[in-house]
């Protein structure tokens, strides 16, 4: 039976929650605000299958994509309102136009981040976007299974952990499966982003507007200059900020508050098993000066003979391009970011109520004087 004795060996996938035919394991949140499996012994019947399918239990070897592209969607529209080049929006479409189903991650009406699926092109659009939160999985493998069960095209977006336990869970291969990971820098827990939501609504404004939406990778100031956005039901009280200078996104990026496995991902380098990755196209212009524009370009790693078809299907406008090239650009697709050395204390400090979440994350995010000094010396010379 699973029993975790280290967090980093769980990635909170919910693949044994899912599989256990005597429904006696359940996702239970810890203090940090991440999920993890427990077990009721005594419904347990020791099968055996919780195990089997973990995906860091059974982790794969490492594997290269076949063909890697710089890809962008022709549609301004959608790639405007997508992470990166849009590459997501049109898989989604296709998979939907054949008839299938598509599984991603969407806000639910608390702003939590959840999976879930959609079977019309509408129903994509809030799988649009990164969300930098972990998703809860929920009961989307025994639905997307149901689905593969009757014949439907079913396309499933995720992590790469997220991913390895649908493949692990199903423990057969689908023809009609498609199956869609995201370079990920790791999985920040929902317990910080609900208290920051908490305390961003009494910023904006004594009497706390409604949100209408939010975008961790708006992009009003290009691609590149991506910003955090909250909207509101009143235009007017709308929250934007550069990504380095929100508070969220600047705790996220100094990898202060991921899930512990995150910081030794079982399913990076190609372990996933999945048949495309897409991310973000950093350092193009570099190298495909002709094809870049700030709109935004995805990378996209074709990891089977499944994604090279579909991929094939699509009308994009896309360039064959080296998998090194990406790589100089997303180091997170093979190698695991570092922990840091905040990391226990900030979670110490945050359970104790007397303390702000933004001045915790302020505190241990600041500068060193060293760079402080060199920031001010660069504004002043214009260097």
């Amino acid at each position: 039976m699973i029993n975790i004795q280290d967090k980093k060996d769980c990635c909170g996938c919910g693949a044994c929650v899912q599989r256990c035919p005597k429904r006696c394991i359940t996702m239970q949140e810890d203090k940090e605000g991440f999920l993890y499996p427990e077990i009721d012994r005594t419904c347990c019947i020791d099968c055996g299958l919780c195990e089997k399918v973990c995906p860091v239990i059974n982790q794969g070897g490492n594997r290269s994509p076949i063909e890697v592209y710089a890809s962008k969607c022709q549609v301004d529209e959608i790639r405007i309102n997508s992470s990166s080049g849009g590459i997501f929006s049109m898989l989604a479409e296709k998979i939907i136009e054949n008839g299938g189903v598509v599984f991603g991650a969407r806000f639910n009406d608390r702003w939590e981040v959840v999976h879930d699926y959609a079977e019309t092109i509408e129903g994509i659009i809030p799988f649009r976007g990164s969300k930098y939160v972990q998703s809860v999985i929920g009961e989307t493998y025994k639905q997307a299974e149901v689905f593969l069960k009757q014949g439907r095209f079913v396309l499933f977006s995720g992590t790469s952990c997220q991913i390895s336990g649908l493949l692990h869970f199903l423990r057969k291969d689908y023809k009609n499966l498609i199956t869609v990971d995201v370079i990920c820098h790791g999985v920040p827990s929902p317990l910080v982003w609900c208290q920051y939501l908490k305390e961003i609504g009494f910023i904006v404004q004594d009497k706390k507007p409604v949100i209408s939406g939010i975008s961790f990778r708006n992009k009003r100031l290009g691609w590149r200059k991506y910003g955090f956005e909250i909207r509101y039901d009143k235009e007017e009280a709308n929250f934007f900020e550069m990504h380095r200078n929100n508070i969220f996104m600047r705790g996220f990026l100094h990898n202060i508050y991921s899930r512990p496995s995150c910081y030794a991902c079982p399913a990076k380098g190609g372990r996933s098993q999945s048949d495309i990755t897409l991310g973000d196209y950093w350092g193009v212009e570099l190298y495909h000066p002709e094809f870049y524009d700030d709109k935004g370009v995805s990378a996209v790693l074709i990891n089977t003979e499944k994604g090279k078809r579909i991929y094939s299907q699509l009308k994009v406008d896309g360039v064959s391009t080296d998998y090194n090239k990406i790589l100089l650009g997303n180091s997170c697709i093979e190698h695991s970011v570092k922990i840091s050395k905040y990391r226990d204390d900030f979670f110490d400090v945050l359970n104790k109520s007397e303390f702000s979440l933004i001045g915790i994350i302020t505190k241990r995010t600041r500068p060193s004087l060293l760079r402080r000094i060199i920031s001010y010396a660069r504004r002043i010379t214009g260097i």
